[in-house]
């Protein structure tokens, strides 16, 4: 009984999350596509990193920004890692792969990406950058970061969601990235900080 009810559970989830993903994918214009593809783009963001450690050097000082660069890496490692972990073993396939999603009218607007999706290394990535980035500035008591950290949250919250919209991941993956990479974002902050802080 637990067996089937606990399956139940699952598959109730599982028609939840594709119906989600389904309604989020076909909310489109005609000039929206372009612009999830590009907040899909890794590389186009690299002026943002630039940016932040820029912000780093000025606010923490050439050590802090040494330990938040050592944090925000391992940061990433981390989450790319398991969510290569978990796509080889969970298995599931992406909504740009899934014939049920195929066949209720998925939008593929860009490329149809790997086979497996769960979890969405895109998410975890972001979410991580933004949760260690905020909390390394955030060891500078001198000023807030509040607006700093709303910003590179929504930012990480739009870049994740377009992974939806261009049909590449189911909102279950995005969850489930996101709160991998607030997990070890602020796991490694918190070492680094402490190690900042042991060398004072």
């Amino acid at each position: 009984m637990e067996e089937t009810t606990a399956q139940m559970i699952g598959d109730a989830l599982i028609r939840a999350d594709r119906s989600a993903s389904l309604w989020i994918n076909q909310q489109y214009t005609f000039w929206s596509d372009g612009i999830w593809k590009f907040m899909s783009d890794k590389v186009v963001w690299i002026p943002l990193y630039v940016l932040v450690l820029a912000l780093m050097f000025w606010r923490l000082g050439w050590k802090k920004t040494l330990l938040s660069i050592a944090a925000v890496v391992l940061t990433i490692i981390c989450c790319d890692q398991l969510s290569n972990f978990f796509k080889d073993w969970v298995c599931r396939l992406r909504p740009s792969h899934d014939p049920w999603m195929l066949t209720h009218g998925l939008r593929i607007p860009g490329g149809t990406g790997g086979s497996y999706g769960f979890f969405s290394a895109h998410a975890a990535n972001c979410f991580g950058f933004a949760a260690c980035s905020s909390a390394m500035l955030g060891s500078d008591r001198k000023h807030k970061y509040g607006l700093y950290a709303a910003f590179i949250m929504v930012w990480a919250a739009l870049v994740s969601l377009s992974r939806v919209f261009l049909g590449l991941h189911y909102l279950g993956d995005i969850l489930v990235g996101a709160i991998v990479g607030l997990l070890f974002g602020w796991l490694w902050a918190l070492v680094f900080r402490r190690i900042a802080h042991n060398k004072k």
